[in-house]
Formats: structure tokens, sequence, C-alpha cells
């Protein structure tokens, strides 16, 4: 379960990061994508970003 745990930990701080940049403006690819420079998304990857979070802690604790 904390592998489980790590891997989307891991893949979600990942991905939310991508989607804070795309939606700021930082990361403007690929370039047909309705996520750029859509602040709503920068905060939705916040959110994943912050989830991403608690699941590696919650991998750390269940050793």
């Amino acid at each position: 379960m904390a592998m489980l745990l790590r891997i989307f930990g891991i893949a979600a701080i990942l991905v939310g990061g991508l989607w804070v940049g795309q939606g700021m403006g930082i990361i403007m690819w690929p370039a047909s994508s309705f996520m750029l420079v859509q602040r709503q998304w920068a905060f939705i990857g916040a959110g994943l970003m912050l989830l991403g979070v608690f699941a590696l802690w919650r991998a750390k604790r269940r050793r």
C-alpha cells in the first residue's frame, strides 16, 4: 500500500506542477492545449500537488 501511495504522490506532484505551469502561462506546451493561461487550472494543479504531498506523507507513516 505504501508503494502505491508513493507512486500516486509523485505522479500527482508532477502532473499538478505541469497544470500550474500551464495555467500560469509559464509552460506553453502543447501549443494546442485548452489549459494554457487559464488560472483555474493553476488552482486545480496546486490542489493536486497538495494531494500528492499528503499521499507521500501517508506513505511515509505506513512504513
